[in-house]
């Protein structure tokens, strides 16, 4: 038992110094970018010009869809978003919270009003954090400027016509 015990003690103290380590240096975008995973993402806030609003100093929560999320979307659809940059910002930015929510606050809030302007419902499934019907698949990502989450799904702001986000199997990219 205490030999036990010493070596819990032991890899106590080795994490320390990581969990002490400085803030990260790189923002969202940077932090995205560095992610072989978030290649799709990262060129389509490139080319909705929304680079600037996503490194600067004002914090922020990411729910980022993985290369694996986008291959889910119709080819149509994702035609139409890069053809049309209002769409793909709005698109873009109902993934963005304002301010820092780590998974820990997610899974205690109902939702969150993104930067688009609708919200986005959370909720806990099993052991699996959900943003509409896209699952948390990698939490807590930090970056200077804030936090990203990778999700498995583009969610799909609600038309204005519906009072809540959508869930269900709507509000996300299912394929």
């Amino acid at each position: 038992m205490k030999r036990m015990l010493a070596i819990v003690a032991a890899i106590a103290m080795l994490a320390v110094p990581a969990a002490a380590s400085a803030a990260p240096s790189k923002n969202i975008v940077e932090t995205a970018a560095a992610a072989p995973q978030f290649s799709t993402l990262v060129s389509l806030v490139e080319r909705a010009g929304l680079v600037d609003e996503l490194s600067g100093k004002k914090k922020l929560t990411v729910f980022a869809p993985t290369n694996a999320a986008f291959k889910k979307v119709p080819k149509k659809t994702l035609n139409s978003l890069l053809r049309n940059k209002k769409l793909l910002r709005q698109v873009l930015l109902y993934h963005v919270v304002a301010g820092k929510v780590p998974a820990a606050k997610v899974v205690k809030r109902n939702g969150a009003k993104t930067l688009e302007g609708a919200r986005v419902h959370f909720s806990v499934k099993g052991k699996s954090a959900y943003v509409n019907d896209a699952r948390v698949i990698t939490p807590d990502i930090r970056a200077s400027n804030g936090i990203v989450h990778a999700i498995n799904r583009v969610l799909i702001p609600p038309t204005p016509s519906k009072a809540k986000p959508a869930r269900s199997g709507q509000g996300a990219f299912t394929g």
